[in-house]
């Protein structure tokens, strides 16, 4: 049942650690798409981790491309502020690749007029915010689909 964590050039350390910690905690794959904002060896991403990481499931791409190539069969969501379907009506299956943009600016324009058929946001109740933060919208959407896969 495993689901698939893909961040697209994370940035910051503590997040991309927490969420490897969610992937293992889960029995996630988690995928790293460069450039990544950090070092792997950075003691934020560590210390968020912390002594997880080792027994965790990696994958690293060069590039967007390079991911895109290599899993161009697979089924994907992506996640984004700008979707107009909820993350509610994500059809969550067995290997579905879950797809974030890194913390300042989400996904790439790109992507996210490329997928507007695979586009989710998480609601939010206020204007107050424009995102939540990455670590928590990965953890709500990873458990959904586990929810809902059960």
């Amino acid at each position: 049942m495993p689901l698939n964590i893909v961040l697209v050039e994370p940035e910051i350390p503590n997040n991309t650690g927490n969420i490897g910690r969610l992937a293992l905690a889960t029995g996630s794959r988690l995928h790293l798409v460069k450039p990544l904002g950090f070092e792997i060896d950075d003691k934020r991403l560590k210390r968020a981790g912390l002594d997880y990481w080792q027994h965790l499931e990696v994958i690293y791409y060069e590039s967007k491309e390079e991911f895109f190539t290599k899993n161009a069969d697979k089924k994907m969501a992506f996640l984004s502020s700008h979707g107009t379907n909820s993350h509610w009506e994500i059809q969550f299956e067995d290997n579905l690749f879950l797809v974030f943009g890194k913390e300042s600016v989400g996904l790439p324009k790109t992507l996210i007029e490329k997928h507007q058929a695979d586009l989710f946001k998480i609601p939010m109740y206020s204007n107050q915010i424009r995102s939540l933060n990455l670590a928590n919208a990965v953890s709500i959407i990873v458990y959904e689909g586990i929810r809902q896969l059960r």
